[in-house]
């Protein structure tokens, strides 16, 4: 289980022919082909996160919310919270660091050299989505663990690393990224979950054809990108803060509207000497 601390990458360019380049050694799709929309499923019966609601962020170990808290977000192998909304976290896009050994090698993103293609921040190997038999691949493993939050008494999921493209030198493409989301988002759905985008604020105006019903951002208010999320989701959007100015700044401008918390980077358990959590 890990954290991610995402910043929005500004100016990242990448040209056309590089991109067709690696696509195309990799027998990938054509990097501009669209994810097939995602089927709706009826408002009754998909629940979403309350707006503008108390909510704590527990990735670093489950223990009881605080008075007030009404949605949680814990991992995947954690239990859920009776009574609350319960939004269970997956590591989507790339292997947590010790459990490569889980994954058929050939799934994992290597360069040219034969490499692994590594998180360097978390020490997590990339998933590689270049291909449409590989992404549905992942796809199948990854949807177990959805599974098993539908079973566990979870409404939604928030699967973590939708931006590993960036991380990815060049190798992963946005579209490849949208492509795999639309089949976990598709499953989610078809369990009655609904599907949280996280970060990757670039990408938000593809949240319709994706298929994502919320977001989760980290630290939109530290970086200004709170209302590209807002404006996107209709105000239905999880905000993580690392700081003190970092919440300052998202509680003045967006602490009537969003759900937001303080978390200490380790997200620790009330235990530690480091636990933090303050809201507005």
């Amino acid at each position: 289980m890990t954290l991610r601390v995402r910043h929005l990458l500004v100016g990242l360019a990448v040209s056309a022919s590089l991109i067709a380049c690696a696509d195309r050694s990799a027998g990938g799709d054509n990097p501009a082909t669209p994810p097939t929309p995602v089927p709706a499923v009826a408002p009754a019966e998909l629940e979403l996160p309350p707006l503008h609601a108390g909510f704590d962020y527990q990735l670093g170990g489950p223990y009881p919310p605080a008075a007030g808290v009404r949605i949680v977000i814990r991992d995947r192998t954690a239990p859920a919270v009776k009574g609350l909304y319960n939004i269970c976290y997956v590591n989507a896009f790339q292997t947590q660091p010790d459990e490569d050994g889980q994954w058929d090698q050939d799934l994992l993103l290597r360069d040219n050299a034969g490499n692994l293609v590594i998180d360097e921040d978390w020490d997590e190997p990339l998933l590689d989505l270049r291909t449409a038999g590989k992404r549905e691949r992942i796809a199948a493993k990854v949807n177990t663990w959805i599974d098993g939050c539908a079973d566990n008494g979870y409404q939604a999921i928030e699967p973590d690393n939708y931006d590993s493209y960036t991380r990815s030198k060049n190798l992963l493409t946005a579209d490849q990224a949208k492509q795999y989301l639309s089949l976990l988002a598709k499953h989610a759905h078809s369990r009655r979950l609904a599907i949280g985008q996280k970060n990757t604020a670039e990408l938000v105006g593809d949240r319709a054809t994706v298929g994502l019903d919320f977001a989760v951002s980290e630290e939109c208010g530290q970086y200004d990108e709170c209302a590209t999320y807002a404006d996107a989701f209709g105000n239905n959007v999880l905000v993580i803060e690392y700081t003190a100015e970092g919440l300052r700044k998202a509680c003045r401008t967006f602490g009537t509207r969003l759900s937001i918390v303080r978390r200490d980077l380790d997200v620790t358990t009330p235990d530690n000497r480091a636990y933090v959590r303050r809201t507005c």
